[in-house]
């Protein structure tokens, strides 16, 4: 019998979520916007920046464009969850992490009309665009949903 993961896949997705919407608060609270607070030395950081646009600072102020397209991903992510992802432990918290990283910023543009970031890296002599909890999941479920369809799902259909 196939089988999902729900509900240890809805607790993963509400802790990420929670994690990401905590973060995002306690930097509006308690930072000014634009204070920077070393970690690592010069290698990570939190400092509060806000984003309206996407990842790098795309489309900046095109917020009825980011809720049509978070709608339409969110749509299509529990449409492959429901019709691809059943015994597929990868696949699911891919998808997962991908929908709550797509809640967790779809909530800040849609209270704030912009995101809170504060994960500040510097790699060498590249500063990193500024991030936050959502960036990271969905940056890890896309990894995760690559290595599922290149690598350990390839060739599932044909056997």
């Amino acid at each position: 019998m196939k089988s999902y993961r729900i509900v240890p896949m809805a607790v993963l997705g509400l802790f990420i979520l929670a994690l990401d919407q905590y973060t995002k608060y306690l930097v509006v609270r308690f930072m000014e916007e634009g204070e920077s607070i070393p970690l690592l030395g010069d290698f990570l950081s939190l400092t509060s920046h806000r984003n309206s646009g996407a990842a790098w600072g795309l489309f900046q102020g095109q917020m009825i464009f980011f809720y049509l397209v978070t709608v339409l991903v969110l749509g299509i992510l529990v449409y492959v969850y429901i019709k691809e992802a059943k015994d597929n432990f990868l696949l699911q918290t891919a998808i997962v992490l991908l929908m709550a990283g797509a809640f967790g910023n779809f909530i800040d543009r849609v209270l704030f009309q912009e995101v809170v970031d504060f994960i500040d890296v510097l790699i060498i002599s590249y500063d990193f665009p500024i991030f936050n909890v959502a960036d990271s999941a969905l940056s890890i479920g896309v990894v995760l949903m690559l290595i599922e369809f290149f690598f350990i799902g390839k060739g599932d259909k044909n056997a």
